[in-house]
């Protein structure tokens, strides 16, 4: 069963958290082009979960060379996208000033990859939190093109101080 198929993760339109547009991820995560992955967030439920969405394009600067004349989407930067929603989510339910702080990986687990994403693809990423202690949140997330599965990973991350 995926997390689309789980009606507590499937609210009522009354029921759908806010979105977080691209000015306040800017705010929330360190990221920038070309590594930035996540163009906004959906249904953002405090240390619960949220719904991270990437509009994929063909001026992606990784499609140059992951390849040029089948351009597919690293699986990893697929992850990678996972982990920048959840970062979002984490960053705001903690309100976390992050001047002077990052969130990182600490662990990642159970990745699957299902089908390719291309340019011209949505991803929506549904991510779940498994476990909040403090600054330290386990995840499981999901990301779908068209209603299909295409990745599914589970991960944790740490808020962390940026050493000078």
């Amino acid at each position: 069963m995926t997390m689309a198929d789980d009606p507590n993760l499937a609210p009522e339109a009354s029921e759908v958290g806010p979105t977080i547009g691209i000015a306040e991820i800017l705010r929330r995560i360190p990221h920038r082009y070309p590594f930035l992955l996540v163009d906004r967030c959906e249904d953002y439920r405090p240390y619960t979960s949220i719904i991270g969405v990437k509009n994929v394009t063909f001026n992606e600067p990784f499609f140059t060379g992951h390849f040029p004349e089948n351009p597919v989407m690293p699986g990893v930067l697929i992850v990678e996208a996972l982990a920048q929603s959840g970062a979002v989510m984490m960053s705001k339910s903690l309100d976390a000033d992050v001047t002077g702080k990052t969130i990182l990986f600490m662990t990642l687990d159970n990745v699957r990859f299902r089908l390719p994403v291309r340019p011209g693809d949505v991803l929506r990423m549904p991510v779940k939190v498994l476990r909040a202690r403090s600054e330290i949140f386990k995840f499981r997330g999901e990301a779908f093109v068209d209603g299909k599965l295409a990745a599914e990973a589970e991960w944790a991350a740490i808020v962390v101080e940026n050493k000078a």
